[in-house]
């Protein structure tokens, strides 16, 4: 019989983690997870928790969904693979690319999908240089991110990317590639200035950027509509469409990653229709199958798609493809997932729920070691701060994120500390009582750390 020891010993031997301190893992081994059920997961232990972070921002409809497991099986007995190169489709791919058509309202006119979000936006990298070369314009190539933007880990995704973290010794980013600030009024807000002249001061960043660069060099603007991965950051009022009217002032494309935000995290299908943001392309993933498995669909507009068809005849391909785009079973299962957050009324829920969870963190915000709380729908983030009055971080920064995080656990609450921020993203079927629950969780964890602080 295979024991939590020998399973954990295994897992040092032979597991490199992402995300993780591979050394600090061979000292202190795994939280070895056995089963999941709704909100919940258990580990080897039989220990039950929330999972406040869906998984990784993805678990829309809960764990152990019987649909999903069932479609999973059914199209694996039926077509268990088949691809998309030459000519060659599947009909769960061919259903899922009009239902995810269908969902923008049409403003997004195909469908492309790769197995992850890094993937999509990769390819979106592609799409745009090859784009530009269909219009002969070949300088025009440069892509602008967000500091502490989150887009992905391949080489041109986490280019894209604006943590510091996911370029150190990996020898990025690209240099085709920039960054401008982050739109966190809290930490990048001068003195006294309001969420609208804030944002003003952004969008003029973005023009004197593109001026500096030469606007026949710049391609693409790409952003989060609500930085996840950044420490959950919701933009200022106005913020999108000035960003977006400076991007169309200078024949700029508009990417938004709507990885974590799409299918309903923020009470809206897609977060761009909250923050009236129309893209030239979207980048989905996570939420699509709730990570049941690998999909990720990079969606454009006609006007990308015609260019990219109209090339792709000129050089008798279009060049790009993996092995697993428009899986059958991972598209089948997309299917009945959305099938699943339509019938539920999980994106109302996620709105509904959603404002007492932001309600009752907001209750927090007296606690001494509270700095901010931030978020929208079922999304949201607690900023600890060493000192309230001048926002002074922990020394050093992520010391008391990562206390808070342990004792969370310890009390059967799963978060995530980027840095001192801890992000609370519950599955979309989360229920009031269960929020209050979660909330409950997470200020005994709070209470807890501040004793050690």
């Amino acid at each position: 019989m295979t024991t939590n020891d020998t399973l954990a010993r295994s897992d040092v031997a032979y597991q490199l983690h992402s995300y993780t301190n591979a050394q600090r893992h061979r000292e202190e081994g795994p939280c070895i997870m056995d089963r999941g059920d709704g909100i919940y997961v258990y580990d080897t232990n039989g220990k039950q928790y929330i999972e406040g972070m869906a998984g990784l921002w993805s678990v829309a409809v809960g764990f152990s969904e019987p649909r999903l497991a069932r479609v999973a099986y059914e199209q694996m007995q039926r077509l268990p693979f088949y691809h998309t190169f030459s000519h060659k489709s599947n009909i769960p791919s061919i259903e899922l690319a009009e239902k995810l058509i269908g969902l923008t309202g049409g403003r997004m006119a195909q469908a492309f999908f790769t197995n992850s979000g890094s993937e999509a936006n990769d390819t979106i990298v592609k799409m745009v240089w090859y784009y530009n070369n269909a219009l002969g314009r070949p300088e025009k190539k440069k892509i602008i991110a967000r500091q502490r933007a989150y887009h992905g880990v391949t080489v041109a995704s986490a280019s894209l990317t604006g943590l510091a973290g996911n370029h150190r010794d990996f020898d990025l980013p690209l240099p085709q590639i920039r960054h401008v600030r982050c739109p966190h009024l809290y930490r990048e807000g001068l003195p006294g200035e309001t969420e609208t002249a804030f944002a003003d001061r952004l969008a003029a960043e973005l023009e004197a950027l593109i001026l500096k660069e030469g606007p026949d060099t710049v391609a693409a603007f790409i952003g989060e509509p609500v930085m996840g991965a950044g420490g959950v950051i919701v933009p200022p009022e106005t913020y999108w469409p000035k960003m977006q009217a400076v991007c169309r002032k200078y024949d700029v494309l508009v990417i938004a990653d709507e990885v974590i935000t799409g299918f309903g995290r923020t009470g809206r299908m897609f977060a761009s229709d909250l923050f009236g943001i129309e893209p030239d392309f979207m980048t989905l993933s996570k939420q699509l199958t709730s990570s049941y498995m690998p999909l990720a669909a990079v969606l454009m507009n006609d006007k990308v798609a015609s260019v990219l068809a109209r090339h792709s005849g000129e050089l008798g391909t279009f060049g790009h493809g993996y092995t697993a785009s428009g899986h059958p079973v991972a598209a089948a299962v997309a299917l009945e997932n959305i099938r699943i957050i339509e019938e539920r009324g999980l994106v109302d829920n996620a709105a509904k729920v959603g404002a007492v969870l932001q309600r009752r963190l907001r209750d927090l915000s007296g606690h001494p070691l509270v700095g901010e709380v931030r978020g929208v729908g079922l999304i949201a983030a607690v900023e600890l701060v060493a000192d309230k009055a001048s926002k002074a971080p922990f020394d050093p920064l992520g010391k008391a994120g990562a206390l808070v995080v342990r004792q969370a656990q310890d009390n059967g609450l799963i978060l995530r500390g980027i840095q001192d921020s801890l992000a609370f993203c519950p599955p979309l079927i989360i229920t009031e009582p269960q929020v209050e629950t979660l909330v409950e969780r997470f200020a005994q964890s709070l209470e807890a750390a501040a004793r050690v602080l």
